[in-house]
């Protein structure tokens, strides 16, 4: 039996350039259980270097490595909370003296939510509140409201995330620090497969093309993958061949924009045959060429079975 060869790892997205009023350097606070780490995982999408929790007393060095003349990373995001403890009180006035060096290229992002949406949140994750399990968790977001109010004033804007799922906090995100950004294309892989070696797990949509002509019954063809231009012609030119195509990539072409608006980094489609050899292969490479060019989207094909089939 021949080994599988390794899956190609896709190759990271370059990050997104941009508006002109992006902030380089984003400070993120607010209440816990408000979203703070669903706006980091946006803003590290973004291509902002983040870091959670960092002492206030490390943070104008860490924007100097940003802002400062000799920059070392591009942007750069932390996150600051009642977990500083005692240090939370100095934050307000290094944030000024930031503020006035940096002007815009500095923003606090300040995340809130209702007391309800705070409770419920905790309950559903069964976490401590971080001033302490002791007290009741009500107590400790309205102490913790109290803490936060000198951080709450100097932000440039306040989110309440009460009402917004995880996509609506993602682009409020988005726009709150990156002005009018250029997002990061969808990166589509097409995967050809065999169904004898079990569906590929991170397929996102699956679609079963042994319907049509199996090459593996003609003996010129058997030995050839689907990449190969005479196995290609007599795939697609099997009946029902051009009407699949055309149908399936009428439907991603619908498909695609809904997910890139909800924030979707990633998607696989599964193109899966007997043995992942020749139908699956030349759909693959068909649909490839069908959607290469899609506005919003960067597109890869892979091949999983064929050296195995």
């Amino acid at each position: 039996m021949s080994k599988r060869a390794p899956r190609p790892v896709p190759r990271p997205a370059k990050p997104p350039r941009l508006g002109a009023q992006a902030a380089r350097f984003v400070v993120v606070t607010g209440l816990s259980g408000a979203g703070k780490s669903h706006a980091v995982r946006a803003l590290e999408d973004l291509g902002y270097f983040c870091v959670d929790n960092l002492p206030v007393t490390l943070i104008p060095a860490f924007a100097n490595l940003v802002l400062g003349r000799r920059r070392q990373i591009l942007r750069a995001a932390v996150v600051v909370d009642v977990r500083e403890g005692r240090e939370l009180a100095r934050f307000p006035a290094v944030f000024r003296r930031l503020a006035a060096e940096y002007g815009r290229r500095i923003k606090l992002v300040f995340l809130e939510a209702n007391d309800a949406t705070i409770l419920r949140r905790f309950s559903e994750t069964r976490r401590p509140h971080p001033l302490g399990a002791a007290r009741p968790i009500a107590v400790g977001v309205g102490h913790e409201r109290r803490l936060l109010q000198p951080l709450r004033q100097l932000a440039a804007q306040v989110i309440d995330t009460s009402r917004l799922t995880v996509h609506d906090l993602r682009r409020v995100v988005t726009k709150a620090a990156a002005g009018t950004p250029r997002m990061a294309p969808l990166l589509v892989n097409i995967t050809s497969f065999g169904f004898r070696s079990g569906t590929p797990p991170e397929a996102d949509l699956v679609f079963d093309v042994r319907f049509l002509p199996n090459p593996h019954f003609v003996s010129a063809l058997r030995p050839r993958s689907g990449k190969n231009p005479t196995v290609a012609r007599y795939v697609l030119q099997a009946p029902g061949a051009a009407r699949f195509l055309a149908l399936t990539t009428r439907l991603l072409r619908f498909l695609v924009p809904q997910y890139i608006s909800e924030g979707k980094a990633y998607l696989t489609i599964g193109i899966g045959c007997t043995g992942g050899r020749h139908r699956s292969v030349a759909i693959a490479e068909a649909m490839g060429r069908r959607l290469a060019g899609m506005r919003g989207t960067d597109v890869h094909v892979r091949h999983r079975d064929v050296a195995n089939s």
